[in-house]
C-alpha cells in the first residue's frame, strides 16, 4: 500500500480522529465504476482501474483515523453473470493488485481477509489470495477484509446448512440456536458487525450485502461514482455517522439513560 494521501488529506483526518467515535467496522460497496467510464467514453475495465486506486486511497485513509476492520464489496456472485471478457479482466485485475498491494500492506502491519465462496474463483486469484492472507496474517493495526464472490444469502445458507449438520451430528441441541450461534457460523465470525454502510454511486440498495451484519448499521449514500470517490466522501461518511443517534430499537430518553449510568 503506497502512500497515497495527501497532507491535507492527513490533516482532515486528524480533525475527524479528535471528535472521536470513529467506526469500528466500515463496510463499503464500491458501486459506480462502470458509469464514471462510460461517462469517458472508456471501456468498462477501465473505470475497474481507476476504482483501484481510489481503494489504495480508501484502505489508507482509514488505517489512520483508527477503523480496525474494512470490509470491501469486491465481487459478488450476480458479477459472475456478467459479460465472460470483462470477468476475465476483473481476475486479471484482482490478482494483479494482491501482488502489487501483498507487500506494502504488510510493511504497513494490515491483515487480508476475505469472505465468500472463494472456490468459484480461477485457481490463481485463489492461490495469490492465499498467499497474500498467509503473508499478512499476523498484523494487527487494521484487517481488510474483501467480499469476493459473495453474497448475503448464500452466506446466510452455508451457515444453516453447518448448523443444521451439528445438530444432526449431536453437537447441539435446538434451544442452543441463537443469533449468536448464527453470528459464529458466518463468514464474518470473529469480526464486529459494521457500524457504517457505505455505498458510492447514489443507488438505493443493499445488493445482498451482510444482510445479516448490517441489521443495525447506519448507511450512507453518496453520488460520488466509486473512481472518484476521496479521502474527503470517506470524512463525510464519518461526520455524517457522529451526528447519528444509534438507538437500536430504543427510544431516545432510554439511550440517555443508559449513557448516564
Amino acid at each position: 500500500m503506497k502512500k497515497v494521501l495527501s497532507e491535507d488529506d492527513k490533516k482532515v483526518i486528524e480533525r475527524t480522529k479528535q471528535l472521536g467515535n470513529i467506526p469500528k467496522h466500515i463496510a463499503i460497496i464500491m458501486d459506480g465504476n462502470g458509469r464514471w467510464a462510460k461517462s469517458r467514453g472508456l471501456p468498462r475495465v477501465a473505470g475497474h482501474r481507476k476504482g483501484i486506486e481510489t481503494v489504495r486511497i480508501i484502505v489508507e485513509a482509514c488505517a489512520n483515523l483508527g477503523v480496525k476492520y474494512l470490509t470491501l464489496y469486491t465481487f459478488s456472485t450476480e458479477n459472475w453473470r456478467r459479460p465472460k471478457s470483462e470477468v476475465s479482466t476483473l481476475m486479471r485485475l484482482i490478482v494483479k493488485s494482491l501482488k502489487d498491494e501483498t507487500e506494502d500492506l504488510n510493511k504497513n502491519n494490515i491483515k487480508l481477509t476475505s469472505i465468500g465462496n472463494i472456490n468459484l474463483l480461477p485457481k490463481e486469484v485463489e492461490a495469490e489470495l492465499e498467499y497474500a492472507i498467509d503473508k499478512t496474517g499476523n498484523n494487527t493495526k487494521m484487517t481488510l477484509n474483501l467480499a469476493l464472490s459473495y453474497s448475503g444469502r448464500w452466506e446466510i445458507t452455508k451457515a444453516v446448512r453447518k448448523i443444521i449438520e451439528k445438530y444432526k451430528a449431536g453437537n447441539i441441541e435446538l434451544d442452543d440456536i441463537n443469533e449468536t450461534m448464527i453470528s459464529n457460523n458466518l463468514e464474518t465470525s470473529g469480526m464486529p458487525d459494521p457500524e457504517l454502510v457505505i455505498r458510492s454511486g447514489g443507488e438505493m440498495r443493499i445488493s445482498n450485502f451482510l444482510l445479516w451484519q448490517i441489521a443495525y448499521s447506519e448507511i450512507y449514500v453518496t453520488d460520488v461514482l466509486w473512481p472518484k470517490f476521496r479521502t474527503k466522501d470517506l470524512i463525510k461518511a464519518i461526520i455524517e455517522f457522529q451526528t447519528r443517534e444509534r438507538r437500536f430499537g430504543l427510544v431516545s430518553e432510554q439511550i440517555e439513560h443508559t449513557q448516564k449510568s
